[in-house]
This record gives C-alpha cells, sequence and structure tokens, in this order.
C-alpha cells in the first residue's frame, strides 16, 4: 500500500504563486526579491494556517535559487532547489519556539549564524512560534538579530504578535498574513477533490470553509475527514453529520416559526436541536449569526459580505424580503443578549426559550402609533346636563370651584398621552361612562381648564409624593410647598440644586399626574431653588454628609483618618 499523505502537506503549495489568499503579501516578497532588496529579519504574523511558514519556506528557496524565472518565482530545477525539495537542503534551519525557547536554545542558534552557506546565498532561520521565548531568549537574541552576517536572514513566525517584545518588532519587517476567505478555500477545496477524483457538493465544501474560519490547513485536514466518512462522495448532509455542524435549515424553519408568531412551534423545533446533541450556546450564537446574514442580504452593497454558495445565497434573499429591518435589528440584540447572559444563567433552556418567546413577540406587538390609540381616559370631569346649574354659577360675581368627584387612579397602561397636554381644545369630549373605551380622535385632542385651589393642589401634591419611589425624592416633595400662582402657575422652591435637577426631569409625569388629579390641563411649573438659607435641607448622600460635617467637625476628620470616600 502506498504512503498515505495528508492533504494539507500534499498540496502544500511551492511558488509564491500558489499561496492561497495572500496575494498582496507574495506580491511584496518578490518584488524584494527581483530589486534584491532584502532585509535582514521579517516578522510573519497572523493567524493559524493561513500560510506564514509555507510563505517562509518559498521565501528560502526562491532568494537561494541559481536561476531564478523572470516572474521572481524559483525555477525548482537547479541544485539548491531540489535540495530544498528533498530537505536535505543546508541553508535552511527551522527551530520550534515553542519547545527550544530557553537561553541555551537561541544560543545554540546564534552560533550557527556564523557559517556561511555551502550553496546558494543565504542562510535563512525561521523561528515558529517565536512569542514562545522567554524574556532572557529575546534578550540573547536581540544582539544578533540586529547585525547579523550579512548571509544570515531571519524570518520570525507567531500567531500573536503582541506578546513579542518591542526590542524585537522594531528590528524587523512586519507582514501581517489575514485570514483566507471562504470562496478562496472553497475553489482551493474544489482543486484539490478534482485532483484525489473525490465528488464534492459546493455546498458541503462551504461548509467545510465556513468551520475552518480562515484557516487553509484546518480545512484541509477537515476535507480529509470528511472524505473518510463519506468514502469519497462529500455531501452537505455528510458534512454536518460527521462535524456535528448545527444545518442552516433549522434556522430558516425557526425564523418562519418566529416570523408567524407562533411561540408552540417554535419551542418544539428548539427541543428537536437540543435532542440532536447541540449545545444550546451553539443555538444562539448560531442564531444571531443567521440573522445578521440575512440582515446583509436585504442590502445589494452589504450582500458581498456574505460568503456561501449561490444555491443557498438565494434563499437567505427570499427570506430577507420577509423580514423587516426593525425585526432584524432587534433579533440580533436579543440573541446577543441572551448569547452574553447564557453562561451565568442556572435554567439555561429556559433562558433560550424566554429569548425565542421574546423574538415572536417582535412582529406581532402594538407599535407605539397603536398604543397611543389604545390608551383610556378616566373620566375627567363631569357633564352638568341641568341649565339651571349653569345658570346659577353664571350669576355668582366670584365663581366657586365646584366639588370634585373621586377620580379613580389610573393604572399604568391608562396613563395619559403627553401630547395630550399641549393640544388646544377643538372639540368638547364626553367623559365616557360605563365600560372605558379606546381615545378617539378629539379625546386625544382634549383640553380641561377646570379652576382649583391652593388647598386642592396640596392634596394632589401629597398623593403624587404617596407614589414616589425613591425615598430621596420623595422626602423632597414632601418637604416643599408648592404655591398656586396666576394662569395656573405652579411654583415649587426647592432648597438645592440637586433637588432641583431632580424634580426637573421628573416634570411631564408630575404634570400629567397633576393634570388628572386637578381636570386641568393648562397648569404650568416653576421650579426654582429658595434664597433663604434658613430654609436648607440636605439631599443626597453627599449632601447629608457635608451637612452633617458642618455640624460636627469630628466626622470629617473621621473620614480622612480611615480614607473614606463618599460619592
Amino acid at each position: 500500500m502506498d504512503n498515505y499523505i495528508v492533504s494539507a502537506r500534499k498540496y502544500r503549495p511551492a511558488t509564491f504563486q500558489s499561496v492561497v489568499g495572500q496575494k498582496s503579501l507574495t506580491t511584496t516578497l518578490k518584488n524584494a526579491i527581483q530589486n534584491n532588496k532584502l532585509a535582514h529579519a521579517y516578522l510573519f504574523c497572523g493567524p493559524r494556517g493561513v500560510g506564514k511558514t509555507t510563505c517562509a519556506r518559498i521565501f528560502a528557496k526562491t532568494i537561494n535559487c541559481l536561476h531564478p524565472k523572470a516572474d521572481g518565482e524559483a525555477c525548482n530545477e537547479c541544485e539548491s532547489c531540489q535540495a530544498f525539495n528533498e530537505n536535505r537542503s543546508y541553508n535552511i534551519y527551522e527551530l520550534d519556539a515553542a519547545s527550544n525557547n530557553s537561553v541555551d536554545d537561541i544560543r545554540s542558534l546564534t552560533d550557527q549564524v556564523r557559517i556561511p552557506p555551502q550553496i546558494g546565498r543565504y542562510k535563512v532561520y525561521i523561528i515558529d512560534e517565536v512569542h514562545m521565548l522567554s524574556t532572557q531568549a529575546f534578550n540573547a537574541f536581540l544582539k544578533t538579530l540586529e547585525e547579523p552576517p550579512h548571509h544570515a536572514i531571519f524570518i520570525l513566525a507567531t500567531t500573536e504578535k503582541h506578546k513579542i517584545i518591542p526590542t524585537i518588532l522594531s528590528r524587523c519587517q512586519i507582514y501581517d498574513f489575514s485570514r483566507i476567505g471562504i470562496n478562496d478555500i472553497v475553489d482551493y477545496l474544489e482543486y484539490v477533490a478534482q485532483s484525489e477524483n473525490v465528488s464534492a457538493e459546493k455546498e458541503a465544501l462551504n461548509a467545510i470553509a465556513q468551520k475552518a474560519d480562515g484557516g487553509m490547513r484546518d480545512a484541509l485536514s477537515i476535507f480529509d475527514q470528511v472524505v473518510s466518512f463519506s468514502a469519497g462522495n462529500v455531501t452537505y448532509k455528510s458534512v454536518i453529520e460527521n462535524l456535528n455542524v448545527l444545518d442552516y435549515e433549522y434556522y430558516f424553519r425557526l425564523t418562519d416559526a418566529l416570523l408567524a408568531g407562533n411561540v408552540s412551534q417554535s419551542l418544539l423545533i428548539l427541543n428537536e436541536i437540543l435532542g440532536k446533541g447541540f449545545d444550546g450556546q451553539q443555538i444562539v450564537s448560531g442564531l444571531a449569526n443567521f440573522f445578521r446574514d440575512v440582515l446583509v442580504c436585504k442590502d445589494p452593497q452589504t450582500i458581498v459580505l456574505f460568503e456561501v454558495g449561490d444555491a443557498v445565497k438565494e434563499k437567505y434573499l427570499v427570506l430577507s424580503r420577509q423580514c423587516s429591518v426593525e425585526f432584524l435589528y432587534k433579533a440580533i440584540e436579543l440573541s446577543n443578549e441572551c448569547d452574553l447572559n447564557y453562561r451565568y444563567s442556572k435554567n439555561k433552556r429556559l433562558l433560550i426559550e424566554l429569548l425565542l418567546i421574546r423574538l415572536c413577540q417582535l412582529n406581532h406587538q402594538p407599535s407605539p402609533v397603536d398604543d397611543k390609540k389604545k390608551i383610556k381616559l378616566e373620566p375627567l370631569v363631569e357633564a352638568k346636563k341641568e341649565p339651571e346649574v349653569k345658570q346659577a354659577q353664571q350669576e355668582q360675581a366670584v365663581p366657586k370651584a365646584p366639588e370634585k368627584p373621586v377620580t379613580p387612579e389610573v393604572s399604568t397602561n391608562e396613563v395619559i398621552s403627553k401630547s395630550s397636554l399641549r393640544v388646544s381644545l377643538k372639540k368638547p369630549v364626553e367623559a365616557p361612562t360605563g365600560e372605558e373605551h379606546p381615545v378617539t380622535e378629539a379625546a386625544k385632542n382634549v383640553v380641561l381648564d377646570e379652576r382649583f385651589t391652593q388647598e386642592d393642589l396640596k392634596t394632589a401634591w401629597i398623593n403624587y409624593a404617596g407614589k414616589e419611589e425613591d425615598a430621596h425624592l420623595k422626602n423632597t416633595i414632601l418637604n416643599v410647598n408648592p404655591q398656586l400662582s396666576e394662569n395656573n402657575l405652579i411654583r415649587i422652591a426647592v432648597f438645592n440644586p440637586d433637588q432641583q435637577r431632580k424634580l426637573t426631569d421628573k416634570t411631564v409625569e408630575i404634570k400629567t399626574f397633576l393634570a388628572q388629579q386637578l381636570r386641568n390641563t393648562q397648569i404650568s411649573l416653576d421650579i426654582f431653588v429658595t434664597e433663604d438659607e434658613k430654609q436648607y435641607l440636605p439631599y443626597g448622600n453627599k449632601n447629608i454628609f457635608e451637612f452633617m460635617a458642618e455640624k460636627n467637625p469630628a466626622i470629617l476628620s473621621l473620614a480622612k483618618e480611615f480614607n473614606l470616600k463618599l460619592d
């Protein structure tokens, strides 16, 4: 039986032209060789499996080629190239810094640097995973790296550039290798499959490329694994079965249920996915990515960010037409929020189910405009139908405020719209009787101007304080005395700017509450800080501390002694 060689080794690029996905870097290296402008030290950094060590080897072979081609590639025919291809070249020295990271290892390397090459012009030292070198080893390497012999070139390769000390970085030309695109990986896998006489579906190769996460070496290793599993017939089904990849069809079915608001169906699909052994966080993160892919398909300018086969892309395009941008924005936000909270949740399945329930409600919850249409008004004024009462009121020299009927408290869903307090009266609206009804167009424009007294204002003010949850603010409300002025102006004197700011932030809420209690939507508020120093009251933790420290300086000394700070 012939010796089997894995695809990652068998199809490892031997020329710059065959390197996949790093065209700009390979072009730069070829131009440097052709123009004879070689640096003495290079740093190749980037993710795993993207061609760093491969490019270093090709570079070492090319600069020692005795008869280089016009395009800057090695001839692969001279003695130097053949020695390299047969792994017997003494011009290339590779060191794995992950296992040879001591000072002694570096000193052994620097001792060899002095020996010139036997064939070719340069000796190339490739140090892989260079970030694993100890600090002492880096320091021992500095002098040689800065001033090597003219025949020595160093190529350092790493996946974690941030771990390399700055003194090393400043002595190297830095080349950043990028992740290989999905389409580039798929094209290369098609070439490998054709060379190996393997039947492979494009969707299957696309799934392999996505699983490889931009690394060609990983993609080739996965390809070999799936070929063995499927006996040479690589299909999309065989790939997701072998790699335990969550089929995107589940996400299509799940999204259809979410758009229909079908909670039961979405929970059943979740149960089906969990039953196949998939991790919950994998489901949530996959759902967020799925919504992201649907979103980029909605705009022709961003669809280039979606790297899949044409058949799959068409399915995404169809779904994107059914989803609104608002739905996708909110769905991505909720999915990402669930993904962040998943690790800390004790009931992880319930967390995912709550996510699905919330997603089902996105297309079936009332919009803010609809909410306004459903606002219900409590009876704000009683219509007086007896003409005798109206006539008697008109004959009075000083009109007396009629007694107010007790108004039921407004629930959370029955708060008066802010806009209704600012629009002038166009048409009188009769108070609703019996069951509550949605606000009509005329009711939304209602303006009430019933007269009220200082005593009425005081009672309503105390009622508002009773509903306030903030203890500090509630205390402030109870300690101030609002005064009724002309034209329904209510003047509220507070004792410091903090209280003024807190009450000002609540202006709309206060006006809404008082308008209901006093049946007058024409009121306005004037919140100001009193100039009477005698009425000063501390507000908030900081003010209370300063107030107490002024009365008793020992408190301030105690705080300094224990280095206490109060925000």
